[in-house]
């Protein structure tokens, strides 16, 4: 993936880099890893996030200067993917929606922080707080994202953080409290379906990221980079992750969706850059 205009504004940006909780904290909600862990607690990642938001074990914030510039290249990296992301979310929420779109802000931490949604982990992963609209990444996850799950790249990367900047969308069009309107008033495993809906949504707003920022003259995708996307998307698929965790599937827990499922839905939004085919709540093949 190659930058044509990156932009480096800070002015969403919050560098908690260095600065880390002591362990207890306890983890958010919400970005890749932390499919795995809701996964064997037979838990869905939002009911996870209404538990945590009740409340969140404090800690004591500790400061290592020593590692507060580290992952620096991914740090750019991914700031400049975040705003290209609010770039082309403005301008589709202006020319498309007749809406004037909210910026999240961006939050680098290391190890362990808080956030309104309870403690953030590194073992979490990269998540979206609709409490204090903020996107969540500890940056070596990129590590585990390249090594732990075999999905390297700069379009893999890319699309973790364009996936959490479209939960932030899915907020600001009441798609997220609609959803959660739901909790306790239905059961588990339809509540489920539901929340796989939700992130094959964000899946798909992650792909229209992809296309319209190359329309708009922000990057240019180069040969191999919309595979490593599709290749993140399929490596964090529930039935994929499940087999690896225990052998088998159970498809009633799933949260996020299948690999196949989430690598139809990202490329969907690249091949089709138009939010009015991002319906996934009511698309037949998803009931």
């Amino acid at each position: 993936m190659k930058w044509i205009k990156r932009n480096d504004s800070d002015t969403h940006y919050e560098d908690r880099r260095g600065k880390s909780m002591k362990r207890g904290a306890i983890g958010g909600i919400g970005g890749l890893i932390v499919v795995v862990i809701a996964l064997l607690l037979g838990q869905n990642p939002l009911e996870m996030l209404n538990l945590v938001g009740a409340g969140a074990e404090q800690g004591t914030e500790v400061y290592d200067s020593s590692r507060a510039n580290e992952n620096e290249d991914l740090k750019i990296f991914s700031l400049g993917v975040f705003n290209s992301a609010n770039d082309v979310w403005s301008e589709i929420f202006r020319e498309q929606l007749g809406k004037e779109y909210r910026k999240p802000v961006f939050v680098t931490f290391t190890d362990q922080t808080r956030s309104e949604c309870g403690g953030a982990s590194a073992e979490t992963g990269p998540f979206y707080c609709q409490l204090d609209e903020k996107v969540y990444i500890d940056l070596s996850f990129f590590h585990v994202l390249s090594q732990r799950f075999k999905a390297p790249g700069d379009l893999a990367m890319a699309y973790v953080t364009a996936h959490e900047v479209g939960h932030h969308v899915q907020k600001l069009l009441g798609t997220l409290d609609q959803l959660n309107q739901y909790l306790g008033r239905i059961s588990e495993v339809e509540y489920n379906k539901l929340n796989v809906k939700l992130e094959l949504q964000a899946d798909f707003f992650a792909g229209l990221w992809a296309h319209q920022a190359q329309k708009m003259g922000i990057i240019l995708l180069e040969p191999g980079d919309l595979e490593s996307a599709i290749q993140a998307a399929e490596a964090i698929g529930d039935d994929r992750l499940q087999k690896q965790a225990q052998g088998y599937t159970s498809p009633d827990s799933f949260t996020h969706g299948t690999s196949a499922q989430r690598m139809y839905w990202f490329n969907k939004g690249y091949q089709t850059g138009d939010i009015r085919m991002s319906d996934t709540f009511n698309d037949p093949s998803l009931n």
